[in-house]
């Protein structure tokens, strides 16, 4: 009989999948386990069980397996004092304000926007919103509304508004995203360049009932739809007089001795004999201003771009001049466009801000357009003429549609879609412009309906198939961005995840972590060094089920349902073990749990004295809704918890060794002895025998055990709601 020693100095990579038993080839295999549930991996690498769950709200929600996301949370910070967690639900909008005492309290529940309206929240939807914010002011967006501004109006208050674009002084003009969704060819038709109620001619199909109050663009002049009559012909009114302003300088082109004057026109659209109005057209080839504006009659079409007419006089000489010249016509034509927002074409599915504009990216009918507002002018979205600060749009025209979801400001602009992630770059020392931005197309994976969030440098993001989380990297050796899979040996835990945050420095450590809620409501959390080429996965569980979740700096929030299936939200605080716990004075041997719990309600108790904790075991609610400690001494408790333990569970990798005769991998084997590193460690099972000393051990501990299996594991475990920390572990193998 041989005896080996075969340590587990620690547990870096977390959870692994059983798929990588046989790898002993690995040192990965001596640092991770097979199952590691509700423990933090420490950056020195060893495990410390997770934080509780403290209860701050009850919502009244009730779980339902069609629509189980009845709260999506998102953080709404306006400085470190200022600082919100926000609850967007179904017609409703919860603010609860992180306080400096670190409690949290439910300041804001609107209902109905400034104008008495229903609130469009959706929790059909919930998971698939994008935020967006800026001093005062968060943007929800979502392809199916028009985007809603929450605004916090004073520390306790908050209101919903409907986003709109800036105007023109006059009114006259809109600065919103305009595009041509006509199929070529097909001609607009005004019936008056002024007035209400004037008549849209199509020369194809194109009007439905929804477009009633968007705005059509004729050339540069907006009409407002105020009815559909059929499919060819809508009513509208004119904001201003219908106009075109010439792109051409210089564009009226005279002949000597004629009155004849070619008129330079980019895709006028005419047809011959329509009637125009001509302005500001300054004298050429001896023809004054007098005989060049007014009402004028279109003559010969001389092709797609010129037509002439017959001024009031004729020309001296040859030339062209004229100017900027406007002209005022009704006549059909092919420059026309459309609304990019609204309820026909859908709004924007993302939203975020990059050097200082205001960008929305992907709607129904352009999923894969990004429109980027003005410098500083976050509501105006005019092109203008092209200026270094002016709006602008881009489309990623990659050779297929990539249904934009999400943006990412970063190093660069990272654009992730259904079909691939993409990016914007930023030039050295210079801002993106309407003359220099481009999208270029990176990986081909494409992005789960599930916010990227930041960690380590990269953006990570699930990928489309729901099993696979990815890294977003740029990398100066290729010169581009990469996107590897950093869930490969714990693809196991990656189930269909539907909402992800990152809490920095969480969990009072200094690394930071993403947690994953996953579909199953079971969640995963991740942490990640890349200086020290360390990351892990661990697997977290609750007494009931993990919803949508939120960081807000180095505090995670999540919202979880309890066993009866009522929605709470909670927050991962503290070294206690109990989820939906309750922090609270015992008073006369009793402790008042109904705000929570109810009569009949089976709870677990830690008691407090001096600091230190003690549990106290199962209790079952009073009909008082009271826990009832006369079993312990009045003076004995000054507070305690109150709430449902957790497991916490930490299975090993089949402990394996290479002997002279090679890998023992399959043999039957056994652990005869086991030594742990532990740190406040209370009460706690390995292979199933269990230790609960009246102190924490802080230190090695010595413990035999028996039996052989193929593979043998070690497994340690504990239920009762008190500390447990290891730091690696010696196994004795007996072959």
């Amino acid at each position: 009989m041989q005896k080996v020693r075969v340590p587990i100095s620690s547990f870096q990579f977390g959870e692994v999948s059983d798929s990588l038993i046989s790898r002993n080839d690995t040192p990965i295999l001596n640092s991770s386990a097979q199952r590691v549930e509700n423990f933090l991996v420490l950056p020195e690498g060893g495990l410390r069980k997770r934080h509780g769950l403290k209860h701050i709200h009850d919502y009244a929600l009730t779980y339902d397996a069609n629509t189980p996301y009845k709260s999506v949370l998102t953080s709404f910070i306006f400085d470190d004092d200022e600082e919100y967690v926000i609850s967007i639900e179904n017609q409703k909008l919860r603010a609860f304000r992180l306080l400096a005492d670190g409690s949290v309290s439910l300041v804001a529940t609107v209902t109905s926007d400034v104008n008495s309206a229903a609130l469009p929240f959706d929790e059909d939807y919930a998971n698939e919103y994008t935020f967006a914010q800026y001093g005062d002011v968060m943007w929800v967006c979502h392809p199916l509304f028009s985007p809603r501004l929450v605004t916090r109006t004073s520390l306790t208050t908050f209101e919903v508004s409907t986003f709109s674009f800036d105007t023109r002084a006059d009114n006259s003009k809109i600065y919103q995203p305009y595009y041509n969704f006509q199929e070529q060819g097909v001609t607009l038709d005004p019936s008056a360049t002024t007035g209400t109620g004037i008549t849209l001619t199509t020369s194809a199909d194109y009007w439905v009932a929804a477009h009633v109050g968007t705005t059509i663009r004729y050339h540069e002049s907006e009409i407002t739809i105020t009815s559909v009559t059929s499919a060819t012909v809508a009513v509208g009114d004119v904001v201003d007089t219908l106009k075109i302003r010439l792109a051409v300088l210089n564009p009226l082109r005279t002949i000597e001795g004629s009155s004849t004057v070619e008129v330079t026109h980019i895709a006028h659209g005419f047809a011959g004999g329509e009637t125009i109005v001509i302005e500001d057209a300054a004298a050429v080839g001896g023809i004054n201003t007098g005989n060049l504006n007014g009402t004028r009659t279109v003559g010969d079409i001389i092709d797609e771009n010129t037509y002439t007419f017959t001024a009031g006089g004729s020309a001296s000489s040859s030339e062209d001049g004229g100017g900027y010249v406007k002209i005022e016509t009704h006549a059909p034509t092919t420059d026309w466009s459309e609304q990019a927002f609204s309820a026909v074409r859908g709004y924007p599915a993302a939203v975020c801000f990059h050097e200082n504009r205001l960008v929305f990216g992907g709607t129904l009918a352009q999923p894969d357009t990004i429109w980027m507002s003005g410098i500083g002018k976050y509501f105006n979205f005019d092109v203008g003429d092209a200026g270094d600060t002016d709006s602008f749009d881009l489309t990623a025209a990659t050779g297929q549609v990539n249904e934009i979801r999400y943006m990412v400001s970063n190093r660069d602009l990272q654009v992730f879609t259904g079909s691939g992630e993409l990016y914007i770059p930023t030039y050295l020392n210079q801002a993106i412009t309407p003359t220099n931005a481009q999208i270029r197309k990176q990986t081909p994976y494409g992005t789960e309906f599930i916010l990227p969030a930041s960690i380590d440098g990269a953006t990570i993001f699930v990928q489309h198939d729901g099993h696979t989380v990815r890294e977003y990297l740029y990398t100066e050796s290729e010169d581009a961005y990469t996107a590897s899979a950093v869930s490969t040996l714990s693809g196991h835990l990656i189930q269909h995840p539907r909402f992800m945050t990152v809490v920095h420095s969480g969990f009072d450590l200094a690394d930071s972590y993403a947690f994953l809620v996953l579909e199953s409501g079971e969640g995963a959390l991740f942490s990640s060094n890349r200086a020290e080429k360390r990351a892990s996965w661990t697997r977290v569980t609750t007494p009931g089920m993990f919803s949508s979740t939120i960081a807000v700096h180095n505090r995670l929030f999540t919202n979880v349902y309890d066993a009866a299936g009522n929605l709470h939200l909670c927050e991962f605080s503290e070294d206690v073990g109990l989820d939906l716990y309750l922090y609270k004075a015992v008073s006369t041997n009793t402790v008042d749990v109904s705000d929570l719990y109810n009569s009949g309600d089976v709870v677990d108790v830690i008691g407090i004295k001096d600091g230190k904790q003690s549990y106290l075991g199962e209790f079952t609610v009073t009909a008082n809704e009271e826990v009832d400690l006369t079993l312990y001494s009045e003076s004995a408790f000054t507070h305690a918890y109150v709430g449902k333990a957790f497991t916490a569970k930490i299975v090993s990798n089949p402990i394996d060794v290479t002997s002279g005769n090679g890998p023992v991998t399959g043999d039957v084997r056994g652990i005869s002895n086991i030594i742990l590193d532990l740190k406040g460690a209370r009460s706690f099972k390995i292979n199933n025998r269990s230790f609960s000393p009246d102190n924490a051990i802080t230190g090695k501990k010595e413990i035999r055990v028996l039996g052989h299996s193929r593979d043998p594991q070690v497994t340690i475990e504990q239920k009762d709601p008190l500390p447990l920390q290891v730091n690696g572990l010696i196994a004795e193998l007996v072959l």
